[in-house]
């Protein structure tokens, strides 16, 4: 079983920047709180407000795919489906 590790970051629309960024910090307690979670961050760029660098490790690929499904159905799924995704993902 060896880790997943996604990098990256994501380009959030500027009419919804205040939405996602309220909804992001609910959905990094979550994220961080899964089973397989070791290590989950995004942070926002200081040179541009609308670009959130993401670093995310899990224990397996399990774990991530379990990640994956419950973020589908989550409220951050939904608030952030205009959001663009930059990700490189590393097994």
């Amino acid at each position: 079983m060896s880790k997943v590790v996604l990098k990256g970051f994501i380009l959030v629309p500027t009419h919804e920047l205040t939405v996602v960024k309220h909804a992001l910090g609910r959905h990094k307690k979550l994220t961080r709180e899964e089973p397989g979670c070791i290590q989950f961050d995004v942070t926002q760029s200081q040179e541009n407000p609308c670009r959130f660098e993401v670093y995310e490790e899990f224990i397996s690929k399990e774990a991530f795919e379990q990640h994956q499904a419950r973020v589908q159905a989550s409220d951050w799924g939904r608030l952030a489906v205009n959001v663009e995704r930059h990700y490189e993902v590393f097994e």
